[in-house]
């Protein structure tokens, strides 16, 4: 569900407004307005110092788990200092390693002509003669030496994989003319760039004491950064408060909580110098947006917030889709054997991480693996296997031959859903004449679902005196024609209800059949996850040589890499998929809205953050 809003609307000396600002903060309870703000150029220098901190705090806690660090390193005094040594370290570092990767590469260029000394060959230069020095494939090299030697003096080098190094003693300007590539000649030896590589990285390893005495300093470098980030909060409050009196006095708006906004009330009846008004959102005002659901649907708001929050006054469709998410995530990888993979890593999670954000991370991965074991086992599959051929008497469903139309049925159940919600949305903010449009698309799919649809999934199932033909379901069609075509509007003239109404059939009607057919991926993504478990089992039994203990090792191998392959594949089409699902096919059926901020307010940066 969506938190309950108060609106605050404040008018204060402009002076007052960094203090008003850090009271606000110590609160934590109100969100203040700030749309429309423009980085000045300290502004963006200031955002990039907030961004260069916290790539500093990911690359120190990564520096401080390996072997380089210093454990007995000294901090420095302040978050400042670190941040600031580190920087400079950093910097160094950057250009250490690039020269020490050009050296590397001239060490290479330089390793097939040996050691020899660069002023020599300059000496020799100086007195008439110049060395020359040519790559050619060995094979080549080896066909032209005699003819070439006829005509120049030819030294070779060295040889290195299928090319030949040499050198040609050549006069000053003499053209040489040979089949072979000419090379720049080493303006130093071997020797000399290997001791140059030692020399960098040396200084390279020397930067890990202020590496380390920075990741010693962690703390109060995280403590500099929540201090820039409260700076950028009263930044962006101050610079978008609106200004009266000759800025004298500043005008803002902020938003808290309806359940807490009595201590809000409290903090600005003590305040000098505030006057205040609160009111509550007007119908459509774009208030921020907090969510606040039970344990279940607490753990798929990540999902949602990929996409957007819901709009204030609005549905949260959280609880609505999740057990749909949970149902199509196992249905997508439907492999009992690939489910207890994952509910292994959901456990480890749940065990391993305490932080609220990784906990709900854990119990999403753990919900959809249970889902994945349960559709293995109806669907029988294990890692693969068929497990109707080792338990013939338990009736597994037939996923291939039956699920295709199960599929279409699921969708039509979700989208039903969604027009059913988005009535209940219609009426609870406008009132229920304006959802007369929905209801009648509502009456009028659940009417041919129930009349046509169900007969073809199984004739068992049809209803009796509700059939295709039956006057019931006529009179349903025509109620619900009746509600879309002609009350679709309320107030508005019926015959330009009917105009608009017949316009919508068409969208509607194409939309509808194109949101179901959408659904088939819940069978295609299953069926060919299932196939290729299947062709790495084949696989591993046909490659595998007739040798007892090779015969295993092969197979295990194939095993492991085919089924990890297939495993992680489908995993992500299983996210992703069911994903696609509800924020395209069930949020538009929902008449779902988007919200333009969610509701974060000013608090102490170095707080922990929990919604």
């Amino acid at each position: 569900m969506i938190a309950k809003m108060s609106k605050y609307d404040f008018v204060l000396f402009a002076a007052q407004s960094g203090d008003f600002i850090e009271r606000l903060r110590g609160l934590g309870l109100v969100d203040i307005t700030v749309t429309g703000w423009e980085p000045s150029e300290e502004d963006r220098q200031l955002l990039l110092d907030i961004e260069g901190h916290a790539r500093a705090e990911e690359h120190l806690r990564a520096f401080a788990a390996g072997e380089h660090f210093d454990a007995g390193a000294v901090p420095f005094a302040s978050g400042a200092e670190a941040y600031a040594h580190y920087d400079a370290a950093r910097l160094s570092a950057a250009a250490l390693q690039a020269e020490i990767a050009r050296l590397q590469k001239t060490a290479d260029e330089l390793r097939p002509w040996g050691e020899f000394s660069a002023d020599t060959a300059g000496r020799l230069a100086a007195q008439g003669i110049v060395l020359r020095y040519f790559v050619a494939n060995g094979s080549v090299y080896a066909k032209s030496a005699a003819e070439w030697s006829s005509r120049y003096t030819i030294e070779p080098i060295a040889e290195e994989g299928s090319n030949t190094y040499f050198v040609v003693v050549a006069a000053p300007g003499e053209e040489v003319a040979i089949d072979a590539q000419e090379m720049k000649a080493p303006a130093m030896d071997i020797r000399d760039a290997e001791r140059l590589i030692a020399e960098n990285e040396t200084a390279l390893r020397e930067l890990d004491g202020e590496f380390s005495r920075a990741a010693a300093s962690l703390p109060l470098l995280a403590e500099h950064a929540a201090g820039l980030k409260e700076r950028l909060q009263e930044v962006r409050v101050t610079a978008t408060a609106r200004k009266e009196a000759d800025g004298m006095l500043a005008v803002m708006e902020g938003w808290a909580e309806k359940e807490t906004s009595e201590r809000v009330d409290a903090l600005l009846a003590e305040y000098p110098n505030v006057v205040w008004i609160k009111s509550d959102p007007a119908p459509g005002e774009d208030a921020p947006v907090k969510l606040k659901n039970n344990r279940f649907a607490r753990i798929f708001e990540m999902v949602g917030d990929m996409y957007a929050r819901p709009k204030y006054g609005t549905l949260d469709l959280t609880p609505f889709f999740a057990p749909f998410y949970v149902i199509f995530f196992g249905i997508c990888l439907n492999d009992a054997g690939y489910g207890l993979i994952l509910l292994l890593a959901g456990l480890f999670m749940l065990r391993r991480f305490r932080e609220p954000t990784m906990r709900r991370a854990a119990w999403f991965a753990t919900l959809c693996a249970l889902s994945t074991v349960f559709f293995g086992l109806i669907f029988g599959s294990f890692f693969g296997l068929n497990l109707k051929e080792y338990f013939p008497a338990v009736p597994f469903f037939d996923f291939q031959g039956r699920f295709f139309s199960v599929a279409l049925a699921i969708g039509v159940v979700q989208i039903l859903f969604g027009m059913l919600l988005r009535v209940v949305m219609i009426t609870s903010t406008l009132g229920f004449r304006y959802s007369f449009g929905v209801l009648g698309w509502f009456i009028v799919v659940l009417s041919a679902s129930l009349a046509v649809g169900l007969p073809m999934l199984d004739p068992a199932w049809a209803i009796p005196h509700f059939g295709a033909s039956s006057p019931a379901f006529y009179a349903a069609l025509g109620v619900g024609g009746v509600l879309m075509l002609v009350l679709n509007t309320p107030g508005r003239n019926p015959l330009v209800n009917f105009g608009a109404g017949l316009w919508d059939f068409y969208n509607n009607l194409t939309g509808i059949l194109s949101d179901v057919l959408s659904y088939i991926r819940l069978f295609a993504i299953g069926l060919s996850g299932g196939i290729l478990a299947t062709v790495f089992n084949d696989l591993a039994q046909g490659l595998s040589p007739d040798i007892p203990v090779v015969k295993v090792v092969v197979m295990v191998l194939i095993l492991l890499v085919g089924h990890g392959i297939n495993l992680f594949m489908s995993a992500i089409s299983s996210f992703v998929h069911p994903m696609r699902l509800t924020f395209v096919e069930f949020y538009k059926n929902a008449g779902f809205e988007m919200a333009l901020r969610p509701f974060d307010p000013l608090r102490k940066m170095n707080e922990t953050k929990n919604e």
